[in-house]
């Protein structure tokens, strides 16, 4: 009889971790594969300002692209583990019922966004400039109301200044755990 496959959810403020927690895990865990949000071209709110300043309902993006590649990857009787590099958690309902187990990274905001700064190609200091105010008007509080809302509905929070190694050992363990009264 083959088990059911197991969907675990990696979510995070951008630059909190969420694609390499998600590479690392899917490497370690027997028979798994990974979808990253970031590949997919998806509609989302059309004033992502305004939609933050309303509070960032997660249900205006339409993820049914990831939600069809994941139906897909059910059917496959191979694998065991989806690992869903995924920022919204269970908070939107078009993914939120495929989701056995949502991990949230604790990325504290200067170190998130650092990280976005590492991984930025920018070639002036003037795009530098830009990317800072951009965090500062908009980022920010679109991640501070991540902090509130996907923080709190994750199954399971990681101190996301672990080593990556740690992180992942944390998740193997609590998901050992998991599975185990499930």
């Amino acid at each position: 009889m083959h088990k059911k496959t197991f969907v675990i959810s990696i979510s995070s403020v951008s630059g909190g971790g969420k694609t390499a927690v998600t590479n690392a895990l899917t490497k370690r865990l027997h028979k798994a594969t990974a979808i990253h949000f970031d590949e997919y071209d998806l509609e989302e709110p059309s004033n992502f300002s305004e939609w933050v300043d309303r509070g960032g309902d997660y249900n205006e993006w339409n993820v049914n692209p990831i939600r069809q590649d994941i139906q897909k990857l059910l059917q496959n009787s191979t694998i065991n583990y989806i690992i869903l590099d995924y920022p919204f958690s269970y908070l939107n309902t078009q993914l939120n019922d495929f989701i056995n187990l949502s991990i949230y990274l604790d990325t504290p905001l200067d170190i998130a966004l650092i990280r976005r700064f590492f991984r930025s190609k920018v070639n002036s200091i003037e795009e530098i400039t830009y990317e800072y105010e951009n965090y500062l008007k908009l980022g920010r509080s679109a991640y501070t109301v991540m902090e509130r809302t996907i923080k709190p509905s994750a199954d399971f929070i990681v101190d996301g200044l672990l080593s990556l190694n740690e992180i992942v050992d944390n998740i193997i363990n609590r998901l050992a755990t998991y599975e185990q009264n499930t």
